[in-house]
């Protein structure tokens, strides 16, 4: 059944840490004129790749144990404190999946609301110590306007990421 209103149930937010996926990577990428429904991703590229990973301004960033349990600790207190339910989240190495419901509040807002009190809580636990963001400046924002699209975006954060990530690095 459609969701006739102007707001989504839900959405899927994904963000990805810094360097981690570049233009020209083997899994293709998404540019700003190929971000349509249905269009292809960019090929991969080894010049392309060499160029993007020569203009990186620091290291790449991967998550270890200690930060991957901040940013879930921040994701539920930022749901919990904006009165957002959280349906799911999955906090991986090189990025974070999150099914959330905002009542309304724009998916962007929320991308950002996310992102900036993930790398907080990093920095209030002494695990990010870096002056700069461990995020990219984008990320990935999927409205959900109907129950089974929810339900299939919950499998795939829950379920579709590989397996469990282990607690020690």
């Amino acid at each position: 059944m459609w969701n006739d209103t102007d707001t989504p149930l839900a959405h899927l937010i994904t963000f990805r840490t810094y360097g981690t996926w570049l233009h020209g990577d083997k899994r293709g990428s998404v540019n700003r004129f190929r971000n349509i429904y249905g269009t292809r991703r960019l090929p991969a590229d080894k010049n392309w790749i060499k160029v993007n990973s020569e203009r990186l301004k620091r290291e790449i960033v991967i998550l270890n144990a200690a930060q991957r349990t901040s940013v879930e600790k921040a994701i539920k207190e930022t749901c919990q404190k904006r009165g957002w339910i959280l349906l799911a989240i999955n906090v991986r190495t090189n990025h974070v999946h999150v099914v959330v419901a905002t009542g309304g509040n724009h998916s962007a807002a929320a991308l950002n609301a996310l992102k900036a009190n993930a790398t907080r809580v990093m920095r209030e636990d002494s695990c990010w110590l870096e002056a700069s963001s461990p995020w990219v400046d984008k990320g990935s924002r999927r409205n959900l306007w109907n129950q089974r699209s929810v339900e299939r975006a919950i499998n795939y954060v829950l379920y579709g990421q590989g397996d469990d990530l282990p607690d020690f690095d």
